[in-house]
């Protein structure tokens, strides 16, 4: 005959739990921690502090007029023109695509969400090269739709469209992979909230999510906008390396340095820098406010 387990016997019977293990203290010696630090700081001056000092350093080498006319000059203006037109137009476009992608995959279950997921990653695994290449074998002269684009005089391939186009794919990832994650740890109660207020759709949106996320929005953007103007693998392949015309600055830098003008490649190459560091120093603030 079944008897029933009063209250006092099962917590009698109840595991107690373990108590929390105490905080453990390293027992290094204080030189293992400097010299780590030291090892640290040598390797980030060796690979990132002196490349940096050489390129201003060369840049300037043949004096400012050299500097400056190299910067001046009509190929360079036109590659920083075509740079920060591509810049211009992928960058809100993959905005607009990782908030819309961010929200599908953090709101809603569906059918092929992993299968999404997989894809927004898809330029981070394989190389920017490759992606090029896919572009020239659908767009070519001898690739799929090519035939079509010919006799119809549309121009992919070596011409502008082709740059957007390979710049979309490598930079999608990057807004979108900065907003799931903090998204996902938001969770939908405040817009749960606000739909028993009786907030709706694009309301609930702009009064509720767009604030909670904009710190990480501005992060992933600034990320996207430095890969858009110094992304140099998908564009070589699709640009054609047409002087004037489909060159941007990092494709412009290979041909002059090809040319042994090494200043002028230098000076080219120190507006890339000086865009990196702008884009470093937003990405530090924006990357404190999101934390804050």
């Amino acid at each position: 005959m079944s008897q029933a387990i009063t209250g006092q016997e099962l917590a009698s019977v109840a595991p107690v739990p373990a108590s929390a293990p105490p905080n453990r203290v390293t027992t290094e010696a204080p030189w293992v921690k400097w010299t780590l630090i030291g090892a640290a700081f040598l390797a980030l001056l060796w690979v990132l502090v002196l490349p940096l000092i050489v390129v201003l350093t060369e840049a300037l080498k043949q004096g400012w007029s050299v500097y400056v006319e190299a910067l001046r000059d009509p190929d360079a203006m036109s590659a920083l023109r075509l740079t920060l037109l591509v810049a211009a137009i992928t960058v809100p476009l993959n905005t607009v695509f990782g908030v819309a992608a961010a929200w599908l995959i953090t709101k809603f279950q569906f059918r092929g969400k992993g299968l999404l997921v997989t894809l927004i990653d898809l330029p981070f695994a394989i190389s920017p090269v490759v992606g090029g290449l896919m572009y020239v074998l659908v767009f070519g002269a001898q690739g799929w739709l090519g035939p079509w684009l010919y006799e119809h005089d549309i121009k992919i391939i070596f011409a502008l469209p082709g740059i957007i186009l390979a710049t979309l794919f490598i930079t999608f990832p990057f807004v979108a992979r900065e907003l799931i994650p903090l998204m996902e740890d938001q969770g939908q109660q405040e817009e749960e909230a606000a739909v028993t207020l009786g907030a709706r759709g694009w309301r609930i949106f702009w009064q509720v999510t767009l604030p909670n996320i904009k710190w990480g929005l501005l992060y992933g953007i600034i990320l996207c906008n430095a890969r858009a103007m110094g992304e140099f693998g998908a564009v070589s392949v699709v640009s054609g390396h047409i002087r004037g015309e489909t060159n941007t600055l990092p494709l412009h830098v290979e041909i002059l340095y090809n040319e042994y003008q090494f200043s002028a490649s230098f000076a080219v190459a120190s507006l890339l820098l000086l865009l990196a560091l702008a884009t470093l120093v937003l990405k530090s603030w924006f990357g404190r406010k999101r934390v804050h």
